[in-house]
């Protein structure tokens, strides 16, 4: 099977975790552009570069698709980048003269631009230093009351005027997009939402396409790895198992429904079947939270797992949820009590619920359905998930102050002999802060 990818930026989540989870099977032909054609913090996506290497991909079974990158050079350009709505227009229309050549299942996802709520300007304008929490309550009020909120008359009309001006034009080439697909463009058009709150621009822009037949769904960073998933046809049944059952109603941090719900998501838009647990192909097993999401670099703490954690004897899963950014080690340490045999499908805790969900899912989803089912690939990328998502985030992460690949290589050791001895296998990586901040780090394998 020939599966070409367009990733969101280059960071390790977005590049090399969605290669990663190709190699479970050596029967799928990953077509990936070079890294340095994409996007980072600071610099846009090489648009032309990319639209050069779709042209010369060969005759393929599936693309996927992140437009963001295609139209405006990745997630954090499509939110700063100055072009004008006729010259997004102009250049997407090349696009489609591409795409329509490709005579190939196409799965596809736009973002619908996010209101973060705080004055941290690193992925967004420059004024949103100083602006941005005010232009959050802005919108939320201003969508919660029904008119305009007073809040307009706090924030400079010229950066208030701009902010307006990037969100239209946004929305207006979701509208074409809507079109394309409605032509039959593609097989599958996501329209994401990133950082929800109850209320917003945002959520109202959802609403809007959603009664013009758009498909809105909350996340942005795992959902190219979901159209990946459902790029390999075949329904996997899941029987989702809650382990707080009392608690699956509530909200997790920057998402916008329950996680019973964002987990139902997850499912269906892998082209999953959810199901009862005697039917079901694959357990996936929840580690949500009682109370609230607890979140670790935020100093937001919750109830970590209290109970005993024993492993099933069919196929199963694991997304621990109870924390964003990071995983619960009450739970991984019960986990590891256990032998994680040939029913393990597959461990994540990376950022928030949707990113741990979807990641997860297209994992187990590719190895279930593998034609060349590749077992040390499979262990590369669960060594991956523990050292990043439990050594790194829930607990190195927390003694550095800053970027440091000496201390960070020697906090990581203690951690890696724990996963090589859980895993049986030998580990032989090294780290990169691809980024430079703490946020994210890279598991490169020697």
């Amino acid at each position: 099977m020939k599966i070409a990818f367009v990733p969101i930026d280059n960071r390790p989540v977005c590049y090399t975790l969605p290669k990663l989870i190709s190699q479970i099977d050596d029967g799928i032909e990953f077509f990936l552009p070079e890294r340095s054609l994409l996007g980072d913090l600071e610099n846009i996506a090489n648009i032309q570069g990319l639209f050069d290497w779709l042209r010369g991909l060969p005759k393929l079974d599936a693309l996927v698709l992140s437009l963001d990158t295609l139209a405006y050079g990745g997630l954090i350009p499509s939110r700063r980048c100055p072009e004008t709505f006729d010259e997004i227009k102009s250049r997407i229309e090349n696009l489609k003269e591409i795409l329509v050549e490709k005579e190939c299942r196409i799965y596809a996802f736009s973002s619908i631009m996010r209101i973060s709520n705080n004055n941290y300007n690193q992925e967004e304008k420059e004024y949103w230093s100083k602006w941005g929490k005010k232009i959050f309550d802005y919108s939320f009020q201003t969508h919660k009351l029904g008119c305009e909120s007073c809040i307009t008359n706090i924030i400079p009309s010229e950066i208030l005027d701009d902010y307006i001006a990037t969100r239209k034009r946004n929305f207006e080439i979701n509208k074409i997009y809507l079109e394309w697909q409605k032509e039959g463009l593609f097989d599958t058009l996501i329209f994401s939402k990133d950082d929800c709150a109850e209320y917003g621009f945002n959520v109202q822009e959802a609403k809007f396409l959603e009664d013009l037949g758009g498909f809105t769904k909350t996340g942005a960073d795992e959902i190219p790895l979901s159209l990946l998933s459902r790029a390999i046809l075949g329904e996997i049944k899941i029987c989702p198992i809650f382990l707080e059952p009392n608690s699956k109603d509530l909200i997790s941090n920057y998402e916008d429904v329950s996680i019973e719900k964002s987990v139902q998501g997850q499912i269906e838009l892998v082209g999953g079947k959810l199901v009862s647990e005697n039917e079901a192909d694959i357990l996936l097993y929840v580690n949500n939270f009682i109370d609230h999401q607890g979140e670790i670099v935020m100093g937001i703490n919750t109830e970590s797992f209290g109970g005993k954690f024993i492993v099933p004897n069919v196929p199963y899963m694991i997304a621990d949820v109870r924390f964003a950014n990071g995983a619960d080690n009450n739970f991984v340490g019960e986990l590891f009590k256990n032998s994680l045999d040939e029913n393990f499908y597959g461990y994540s805790a990376w950022n928030t619920s949707a990113n741990s969900l979807g990641s997860l899912i297209c994992g187990a989803k590719v190895r279930y359905f593998a034609k060349k089912f590749n077992q040390d690939a499979f262990k590369r990328l669960q060594v991956t998930r523990f050292l990043d998502d439990w050594a790194y985030q829930a607990n190195v992460r927390q003694t550095l102050s800053e970027p440091s690949i000496d201390k960070l290589t020697t906090g990581m050791k203690e951690f890696e002999k724990v996963v090589e001895e859980v895993l049986n296998t030998k580990i032989n990586v090294k780290y990169i802060y691809p980024w430079e901040r703490l946020f994210e780090v890279e598991v490169e394998f020697n």
